[in-house]
C-alpha cells in the first residue's frame, strides 16, 4: 500500500523504480499506476519475486478501490458524505485524507478515472465551485527568493513559460513556440527545488520530449542564472540545516512571513506553527559526502537546501490555502480541500455570482503576503467531477 515502501522493495530487488511528472503540476512521483506503461513492463520481469510483488501490489490497489468505493455506496445510504480530514497530516503542514475514503487522493486517471468524484454531488439546488490556486509554489519560491522580475511577472499576468523559453532559447516571446513554450513551462514548474539535469532529461523524457543530457544541463543552467536569487535561496536552506546542527544563525528568505530559529530546529511559519527538523544529523555515505537527515513518524529522512525550499513553500502555501478558506466559507459552505484547492457549494440560483467571489478570494492576500503575487483557476458543476 505505501508508495516508498514499496519502492524500497523494488530497489532491494535490484530494479530502479519507474517515475513520473504531473504535465500540470511538474511534480515528480512513483508510476506504480496500472495505467503506467514502466510498471506495467514489471509484470514481466525476468526475476519471479519482481512479477510477484507487482502482482500483489496490483492486487492490492484493486482492493483498494473496490473497498472504497463500496464506502461511498454504504455512505449514501445513511446520508450526506463526511471529508475527514487530518489537520497536520504532512511535514509541510498539509491536510491529509482518513478514514478509509481519503479524498485527498481520488483516481483521476485509469479506468476508473473520474467515476468517483463524479458521484460526489451537490445538495438539491446547489452547485459546487472547485477553485485551484494557480502555480502558487512556483510563485511562493520567486516571492521567498526575492526573485523581484519573476515575481512581477507573475503579478502582471505575463506568460512566464514564454519568458523562459525565449531565455532558453535566445527568442522573443512572440517568437516562442508551443513546444518550447512546454519546455519553459516544464522548467518553471520543475527546477524550482534544485532538479539537476539528469532528472530533468527523465521528466521531460515522461511527458514524450527527448533532449540530451548536454542540452537538458544547459537548460537548467539557464534557469539558474535567469533567476539565480533561487539556487541562492537553495543555499540559504543548506546553510539553515547546518545551523540547526552547529545551533548558530543564518537566515532565510526576504520576506518576514517565515522565521529561522536554530535552537526551535527549524522554522515558524505564518500560521504561527513550526516546520521543524527533530534529530536532524550529518551522515557520511559511502562515496564520502555528507548528506542531512532528520526524524519523521517515518522514520529517517533525507534533507538538503532544495528540498527544505520545497517544504517550506508548500507550507507557506498551506497557511494561504487556510485563510482564504475561512474567506469562502464567509459566504459559502466549504465543503473540500485538495492541496492548493478548495472546494465549496453555493445555491444554482446565484452560481455565477457565488464563482466570481470564490476566485476573488483565492486571489486576495493574507497580511502576511501582501507581495504574493497569487492567482487562479476555478470550476463549476452538479458533481465535484463536473468541475
Amino acid at each position: 500500500m505505501s508508495n516508498d515502501k514499496f519502492a524500497e522493495l523494488l530497489m532491494s530487488l535490484g530494479v530502479e523504480p519507474p517515475r513520473k511528472v504531473s504535465a500540470r503540476t511538474g511534480k515528480e512521483a512513483w508510476a506504480f499506476a496500472k495505467t503506467d506503461e514502466e510498471f506495467k513492463k514489471l509484470t514481466d520481469h525476468p526475476d519471479p519475486r519482481v512479477q510477484a510483488l507487482v502482482g500483489a501490489r496490483l492486487g492490492t490497489k484493486t482492493t483498494l478501490e473496490e473497498t472504497r468505493t463500496q464506502r461511498f455506496i454504504d455512505i449514501a445510504e445513511r446520508g450526506p458524505l463526511p471529508v475527514p480530514i487530518k489537520y497536520y497530516a504532512a511535514h509541510t503542514g498539509r491536510w491529509g485524507g482518513d478514514d478509509k475514503i481519503n479524498l485527498q487522493n481520488l483516481p483521476s486517471r485509469g479506468q476508473n478515472a473520474g467515476k468517483l468524484k463524479r458521484a460526489i454531488e451537490a445538495p438539491d439546488g446547489y452547485v459546487i465551485i472547485d477553485s485551484d490556486s494557480s502555480q502558487i509554489e512556483a510563485r511562493t519560491v520567486a516571492w521567498l527568493a526575492g526573485q523581484t522580475d519573476l515575481v512581477e511577472a507573475f503579478d502582471n499576468g505575463e506568460d512566464v513559460y514564454k519568458i523562459m523559453a525565449g531565455a532558453i532559447y535566445r527568442k522573443t516571446v512572440d517568437e516562442v513556440t508551443s513546444n518550447e513554450r512546454f519546455i519553459g513551462k516544464t522548467t518553471i514548474l520543475g527546477a524550482g527545488y534544485g532538479m539537476g539535469a539528469q532528472k530533468f532529461q527523465g521528466q521531460l523524457k515522461t511527458f514524450g520530449t527527448e533532449i540530451t543530457l548536454e542540452e537538458a544541463k544547459r537548460i537548467i543552467d539557464t534557469y539558474r542564472s535567469t533567476y539565480s536569487k533561487i539556487p541562492a535561496l537553495w543555499t540559504q536552506g543548506q546553510n539553515c540545516i547546518e545551523a540547526v546542527i552547529t545551533k548558530s544563525a543564518a537566515t532565510f528568505g526576504v520576506v518576514d512571513a517565515v522565521r529561522f530559529d536554530a535552537t526551535r530546529q527549524g522554522f515558524q511559519l505564518p500560521s504561527g506553527l513550526w516546520q521543524r527538523y527533530e534529530g536532524l544529523k550529518k551522515v557520511i555515505d559511502a562515496e564520502g559526502k555528507a548528506q542531512y537527515e532528520y526524524y519523521t513518524r517515518k522514520g529517517m529522512t533525507k534533507i538538503y537546501g532544495g528540498k527544505l525550499v520545497e517544504n517550506i513553500c508548500q507550507a507557506v502555501a498551506r497557511c494561504v490555502i487556510a485563510e482564504q478558506m475561512l474567506l469562502i466559507n464567509k459566504r459559502y459552505k466549504v465543503v473540500l480541500t485538495v492541496h492548493d484547492a478548495v472546494a465549496c457549494i453555493a445555491p444554482e440560483t446565484e452560481a455565477k455570482e457565488a464563482q466570481e467571489y470564490v476566485e476573488q478570494c483565492m486571489r486576495w492576500r493574507p497580511e502576511w503576503a501582501k507581495t504574493l503575487p497569487l492567482n487562479c483557476e476555478s470550476g463549476m458543476g452538479r458533481s465535484y467531477g463536473d468541475c
